[in-house]
């Protein structure tokens, strides 16, 4: 029936893994937003204040309800209140603490730099967040023709991420619907696992990984400490292009590990986080302690800080930042530097590359998903076949490269393609229908196939879907 709700509509995340921004439609007047991220990597061309502006319409929306809070699920919320959104941001209670650091970071970098007004919008926006635990059904609408329940459940992804669960009643046609946000990868460090939520009639789940399998803790951790190696053998610097939240705090955690465990990687290497922004990150995750993993806790009542030791340095100012740079890469000091940005778009992570690409003595560990169209990519897919000839432009130059790349598959955020459909699997009731977003279309294509699998293997119906739009 074409007047049936729930309806979907999807602003991003459909051609690609970036710009994530869904619409929930109860009914024609009551319509929610599920994440507004900005777009980043391949076909993202042209002026980027241009780009973000809301181009669909917010009369109906009458909240948003946020995932998580990386850049490419929250960055377009300062669009979206220039649009005129003044609604509520639902989101769980440590996102609601972080939320705030990235959306300053998103108005310096395609607002203003603006100190004033900067705060006047940070306090609008905090006026908005409305926290939730996880865990507890919160009533967002109780009209005479629909009611919408929606609660929170943790995702494992970074620390305060969240797959949304919402019911909607409309007398005659209960329905849950899930949105999957992303999903972390189990036994990451940290963040307990994401459970299986008990039911959905329509799930809206993620695809970054839909046709890959990570590799295992051990494996991961293995390979981290062979990089570091490398870095104390040849007196080089590890450049690890680390996405301010999530990833560079879940490396320091093994970092610290190492160091406890093996001795390892011993007094002589330097630990550094350049990048103010996972500085402050770091910060609120160490206040945030109630929300870590059973392991980390343990770790705590035995006197351990996974995320606070003594190889560990941060640089804070962007003078001390050139004087790392050029330290690192003329001293022979052995180091592992975690920089920003995670795509090598931009951010202090540039120069390290541009100071120590053409160096064998440096490395450069990718330990994220490098978008299409992103330096990362290129560095990655060139630099990673040892071919002597491969170079990669930035800022116009090209840099040769000599530095050793790898990569390593099982520190990614991520759900793997046997976790996402584990995540199906595990439910007591299986979806009448799945509209997988947030992929490349290899990744999309392929998960499809295995959810029809699944669904064959158990048989039952279910409709998957890639929507467009």
């Amino acid at each position: 029936m074409t007047n049936s709700y729930p309806k979907f509509q999807h602003h991003g995340a459909v051609k690609g893994v970036t710009g994530s921004c869904h619409r929930f439609i109860a009914n024609a007047d009551n319509h929610f937003l599920v994440d507004c991220g900005l777009f980043q990597g391949e076909g993202e061309v042209g002026d980027a204040f241009v780009r973000h502006q809301i181009d669909f319409d917010i009369t109906s929306v009458k909240a948003l309800i946020v995932t998580h809070v990386h850049i490419d699920h929250v960055g377009r919320l300062p669009y979206l209140v220039a649009a005129g959104f003044n609604g509520p941001i639902y989101c769980s209670i440590p996102s609601a603490k972080l939320l705030p650091l990235v959306i300053e970071d998103a108005l310096k970098i395609g607002f203003t730099r603006d100190k004033n007004i900067i705060e006047r919008f940070l306090n609008k926006v905090e006026e908005q967040l409305v926290p939730l635990q996880y865990n507890e059904w919160f009533s967002l609408l109780n009209a005479d023709d629909v009611k919408v329940k929606l609660r929170l459940q943790r995702a494992g992804h970074i620390l305060g991420s969240a797959y949304v669960e919402l019911e909607t009643d409309d007398g005659h046609n209960p329905h849950t619907t899930v949105f999957s946000g992303d999903l972390g990868a189990p036994h990451a460090p940290l963040l307990p696992a994401p459970e299986s939520p008990e039911k959905a009639n329509t799930l809206i789940i993620e695809s970054t990984y839909g046709d890959k399998c990570h590799e295992d803790r051990e494996t991961r951790i293995l390979r981290l400490k062979s990089a570091i190696e490398h870095a104390l053998e040849n007196k080089g610097t590890v450049i690890v292009p680390a996405f301010s939240i999530g990833r560079t705090q879940e490396l320091l955690y093994e970092l610290e590990e190492l160091i406890a465990s093996n001795g390892e990687p011993g007094q002589g290497l330097e630990i550094i986080v350049d990048s103010p922004l996972a500085a402050k990150f770091t910060e609120v995750y160490r206040t945030l302690k109630p929300y870590w993993d059973e392991e980390a806790q343990v770790k705590l009542n035995a006197g351990r800080h996974p995320l606070s030791f003594d190889n560990l340095y941060t640089v804070n100012t962007h003078e001390e930042h050139l004087q790392t740079v050029e330290y690192l890469a003329t001293s022979g000091r052995p180091a592992v530097v975690l920089a920003a940005s995670g795509m090598v778009t931009g951010g202090r992570v540039l120069n390290y590359v541009k100071a120590m690409l053409e160096d064998a003595r440096h490395a450069m560990l990718f330990v994220g998903y490098q978008a299409r169209g992103t330096h990362g990519f290129y560095i990655q897919k060139y630099g990673s076949r040892q071919n002597r000839e491969a170079w990669v432009e930035i800022d116009g130059k090209r840099y040769t490269i000599k530095a050793r790349v790898e990569t390593i598959g099982g520190y990614s955020a991520h759900a793997d393609q046997e976790d996402l459909v584990n995540f199906v699997r595990g439910m007591d009731s299986l979806p009448q229908t799945i509209r997988i977003v947030h992929g490349d279309a290899e990744a999309k294509s392929t998960l499809r196939e295995k959810f029809m699998g699944l669904a064959n293997e158990l048989g039952v119906a279910m409709d998957v879907l890639i929507p467009e739009s």
